[in-house]
């Protein structure tokens, strides 16, 4: 069989009828129709600013109830900003951050390296830290830094009670509380509250455009206007300051348009497509039901043999099931995350289990 690359992988699912986890991979001329009807393509583009930038920048202020939003090209640049100020408006450089934060595993310690900022562990559970442990921490602290969902502990949310009772906790030692919201869509159907309602306990709230959004690039950072005004300085500072961003926040306004009315829907049907690959042999999968339209599935065999038989699934019957197969530490038992979006909500529970099974029955013998 033909090596298993990105560029393979990619085709087969565009070639795919149905698609399981995750959605069609758009061309570059298809993202551009997408935009289309996101703004007046007539009109001048933005000039460092200004322009469909800006209109993102309100837009997205708007949805989160605050002062004002800052487009940012990365969300590991917007971050870094927000731990910097948290740390100057306190006065103290410590960070509170879960080890398995998106700062700690995907950021390459920005915060340290470039601001020489250190962090401090809250705790190390599968979650995001309880006020209890805010509270109980040995040493004061700036920054509190709150991911919703956590998603390297598998996309998990804190109950609303407890969110609520982190921030209290986090005012009470006087720190900065930053919210890592980069799927901050998808976790208010779990907390049974607005985005607005969520952003409105932070200080600080970080959201992306291309994660759930189907944006091409892109986030912002919210909260208060002399925060916005601080964001801007930083951004220039840290090279975020691009001439034109047209392209990508077109598509994140296009994907406010399209696929954020959509995610409660992914969300419910996201319980379904678990509940139904839960089933199969052997499988588990966390959490359990899902916290968001994101989860955990785990399968008994290797992440090759897996990966080979999605793939060979995909080539010749034109099903998408699940790529990017992890080994664990458990030998023979591999994980990936199944994302449920629009072309998931076609599936019944009867066809997630069939196909399911299909791809099982493939890599027992793809197995070494």
């Amino acid at each position: 069989m033909p090596e298993n690359t990105r560029e393979r992988r990619l085709a087969a699912i565009r070639g795919c009828d149905r698609i399981l986890s995750g959605t069609r991979p758009a061309t570059m001329r298809e993202l551009l129709t997408e935009i289309e009807g996101a703004g007046d393509l007539d009109a001048l583009p933005d000039f460092y600013d200004g322009g469909p930038v800006t209109a993102l920048e309100e837009r997205v202020a708007g949805l989160l109830g605050v002062e004002a939003a800052v487009f940012f090209p990365t969300g590991t640049m917007a971050q870094q900003v927000a731990l910097r100020l948290g740390a100057e408006a306190t006065g103290r450089t410590t960070v509170a951050l879960h080890p398995l934060g998106h700062q700690e595993l995907h950021e390459r310690y920005a915060y340290s390296w470039l601001t020489g900022l250190r962090s401090v562990r809250p705790t190390t559970a599968l979650r995001n830290p309880t006020a209890e442990e805010i509270r109980a921490l040995a040493e004061p602290v700036g920054t509190v830094v709150v991911e919703l969902p956590l998603r390297d502990a598998g996309f998990v949310l804190p109950t609303w009670e407890e969110l609520t009772a982190v921030a209290t906790a986090v005012s009470d030692i006087d720190a900065w509380l930053h919210l890592d919201g980069a799927r901050i869509w998808e976790s208010a159907p779990y907390l049974g509250h607005s985005l607005a309602e969520i952003a409105g306990l932070t200080d600080s709230t970080y959201v992306s455009f291309y994660k759930t959004l189907e944006g091409i690039s892109g986030a912002a950072l919210a909260g208060k206007r002399d925060l916005a005004a601080y964001a801007r300085v930083w951004r220039h500072r840290y090279g975020g300051q691009v001439f034109q961003q047209w392209p990508a926040a077109l598509a994140a306004m296009a994907g406010l348009d399209r696929e954020l009315p959509r995610v409660p829907e992914y969300v419910r049907h996201a319980r379904t497509v678990a509940a139904a690959l839960a089933g199969l042999p052997g499988a588990r999968v966390f959490p359990e039901p899902p916290h968001t339209h994101q989860f955990r599935l785990w399968l008994p065999h290797p992440a090759r043999a897996l990966d080979e038989a999605a793939l060979a699934l995909a080539e010749e019957d034109k099903v998408w099931f699940a790529g990017g197969w992890r080994d664990t530490e458990v030998p023979g038992i591999a994980m990936t995350e199944i994302t449920v979006a629009g072309p998931g909500l076609e599936w019944t529970a009867a066809a997630v289990a069939e196909v399911g099974a299909r791809v099982i029955e493939r890599a027992g013998r793809h197995r070494p």
